[in-house]
């Protein structure tokens, strides 16, 4: 037995193949052009003597090793998605083997799912390293490279072991001794191919040079209406020795459109094989084609069981198989030896053919695989709530904590009742005091003398890590990662990265704009140019309170018009006082002819009504100086909110509303893929 299932070192008898192949518009008279040697000079690569226009198929190049696109720069970024929605394929120029000049892209759902595959490219690429969207682009730039040419064109190859007898099955399929066989090991060192097309058609020529291949490799061949369009390739050795056919192999196998493996009865569930190519390729079974050769061999009663045991062997890999009308891997059993079951998948071949879908399928299968490889860095665990209302005000009552609000809001309070307590004391009682303190005093208004009051003078000291006027910038970071890691829950790896460096980035400017901001409490009631601030002001505790009448003093509690006229009374009382007095020693001494219970009495119900009327203004102060306290409070909270939503919630939700938008071109791209 020769080295491709033929006699031992003789070239294996091939049947013809049916059908009215001969003299139908294939052969050409060039010289040179020999049975299994090749196109001789004159030729073109298919022997009919018109040699196919070489160069730029529809503006775009195809380089030595066959690729019309390409990673150009950046050795990540594919080609093909840097070009935007329409890609290399959006416009084809003239093609010499297509009527018409124009080559059609891909349509229906293939074509959205590639633009939606381009665009999720396009995307990811500031998120995503390059390795990870390296398959994807070298998808879309195989596509655009193959949709350059006709997609009614099938390029099929065949592949197999040493020995399994695929050149004499290539051999019998193309009905005459194309590829050597023998015993040598490796026979098959060089891919040999044939093509079956009409006259004038160098679509399978350019094809070929798709596929790196030299015209030199195509053999001369009789056309076969059948077969028109199919473009078959005979690969080396899967399991040769030399390393360069192995990775010739898997080389072309990325590119061509449909393959034959071909197995024998001895190696047929070879771990090699399974594990290296049959289990990988398990998403491209409608472009696969597996078939038991060398039959012959085995005894009739045989057949059937090692059939089923392949079949078998390839459920497990994951291969779904194509029986019983569901799509998948045709499984046919043959001998390319006596002719046995070639004419079955002659016709199995014809069938594939003439759907002019090869092509669609094999590409629909790539974007199936890489649309699986991307699915963890775009389908994520579930569950995470984004920047939700609760998220939100968390975050915003961590960072009002981290500035003190609270205790603002108290402060304010208690500056308004010390303010009121000032403007409508008595003022004996004020002149008391300040006797007391050694300060020497008048009938003036006090309150008007003093400076305006202002929050931070009830504050504490600001001491990093108290809740005073500097907040504690270990507090401001932890809002900051908790904010992000729970807006990044559920996201995958990448981009719930992306969310907490987008907040993290955020927070470095944060405490220190909060602690600007607590500082200077009044910082909010000036213009932006005033109080040297490069975000949004909003007003801080010094804003107008409750019944307030008189305008705003920066830094200080607004003064009623009320505490005026209560502050006029009190001193109108001072002065009744004042009088009473002089009136009683003018009595008592006789120098006036009124009793001096009178005076005694004026001076005792004056000097009882100022402190009267105090007490008074003190109870009439809590409701304003409660509502002053929580209108201070909430300003200095939507000042912190502000910030916080400027640095951190805003770029965290970019992220989000970026990751949306990938998650939904990815589900365009995944479609009605055969994946998950």
């Amino acid at each position: 037995m020769g080295a491709d299932g033929g006699p031992d070192g003789a070239a294996a008898r091939v049947p013809e193949p049916p059908g009215d192949a001969a003299g139908s518009g294939g052969l050409g008279d060039g010289a040179g052009a020999g049975a299994g040697s090749g196109a001789g000079p004159g030729d073109d690569a298919f022997g009919d003597g018109t040699a196919p226009a070489a160069g730029p198929v529809g503006g775009d190049s195809v380089d030595a090793g066959g690729r019309g696109g390409g990673y150009g720069g950046d050795a990540h970024v594919p080609v093909a998605a840097e070009r935007g929605r329409g890609g290399a394929g959006a416009e084809y120029g003239a093609d010499a083997g297509v009527p018409g000049g124009s080559v059609p892209r891909a349509e229906g759902p293939l074509r959205g799912r590639l633009d939606a595959l381009r665009e999720l490219v396009g995307l990811s690429r500031t998120r995503l390293d390059g390795r990870t969207l390296a398959e994807a682009g070298r998808v879309l730039d195989e596509a655009a490279d193959r949709q350059r040419l006709s997609l009614d064109h099938a390029v099929v190859a065949i592949a197999g072991a040493t020995g399994s007898g695929k050149s004499s099955l290539f051999n019998a399929l193309a009905g005459a001794p194309l590829s050597d066989v023998g015993v040598r090991r490796p026979t098959t060192s060089l891919p040999t191919a044939c093509a079956w097309r009409g006259a004038r058609d160098h679509v399978p020529t350019l094809l070929l040079e798709r596929l790196g291949l030299p015209p030199r490799a195509a053999r001369p061949l009789r056309d076969d209406l059948g077969l028109r369009g199919l473009v078959l390739v005979d690969l080396p050795d899967h399991d040769s020795a030399v390393e360069e056919h192995r990775r010739q192999v898997e080389e072309l196998l990325r590119r061509v459109d449909a393959v034959i493996w071909v197995v024998d009865p001895e190696k047929y569930a070879d771990a090699a094989l399974h594990e290296r190519y049959l289990q990988p390729l398990a998403g491209y079974a409608e472009v696969m084609f597996v078939v038991l050769n060398q039959v012959d061999r085995l005894p009739a009663n045989a057949v059937g069981q090692v059939l089923d045991d392949l079949r078998r062997l390839l459920d497990e890999d994951g291969l779904a198989l194509g029986e019983h009308g569901e799509p998948g891997a045709c499984v046919l059993a043959l001998s390319a030896l006596t002719g046995e079951g070639v004419g079955d998948l002659r016709a199995e071949l014809v069938s594939f053919v003439a759907e002019r879908r090869a092509a669609e399928l094999r590409l629909t299968a790539d974007v199936d695989e890489a649309t699986a490889r991307l699915r963890e860095v775009y389908v994520g665990a579930g569950g995470g709530a984004g920047l939700d209302e609760r998220i939100r005000a968390e975050f915003e009552d961590r960072l009002a904590e981290a500035v003190g609000a609270a205790a603002t809001g108290q402060a304010a309070e208690q500056l308004w009742l010390r303010e009121a307590e000032q403007a409508c004391g008595a003022r004996l009682v004020e002149l008391w005091r300040r006797w007391r303190a050694g300060a020497a005093g008048g009938f003036a208004d006090v309150a008007a003398d003093r400076p305006p009051a202002d929050v931070s003078a009830l504050m504490p000291d600001p001491r990093d890590g108290d809740q005073g006027l500097v907040p504690a910038r270990a507090v401001v970071e932890q809002a900051v990662r908790t904010v992000a890691d729970e807006a990044g829950a559920g996201l995958p790896a990448p981009w719930a990265k992306a969310v907490r460096e987008a907040g993290v980035r955020g927070a470095e400017g944060l405490a220190d704009g909060l602690t600007r901001q607590s500082a200077d409490p009044g910082a909010g009631t000036r213009a932006p140019e005033e109080s040297g601030a490069d975000e949004p002001a909003v007003a801080g505790p010094g804003v107008p309170g409750p019944g307030a009448g008189d305008g705003v003093r920066p830094g200080g509690v607004p003064r009623p018009r009320w505490w005026s006229v209560v502050g006029a009374v009190q001193r109108g009382l001072l002065g009744v006082q004042a009088l009473a007095v002089l009136w009683l020693v003018a009595a008592v001494f006789g120098g006036t002819g009124v009793p001096w219970p009178l005076p005694l009495t004026l001076a005792a119900v004056s000097a009882a009504a100022g402190p009267g009327l105090a007490l008074a203004c003190r109870f009439a102060a809590r409701g304003p100086a409660r509502r002053y306290g929580e209108e201070a409070e909430r300003r200095l909270r939507e000042s912190a909110a502000a910030r916080g939503r400027a640095r951190v919630l805003e770029p965290m939700a970019a992220e989000l509303l970026r990751y949306r938008e990938v998650r939904e071109q990815y589900a365009a791209a995944v479609g009605g893929g055969t994946r998950p």
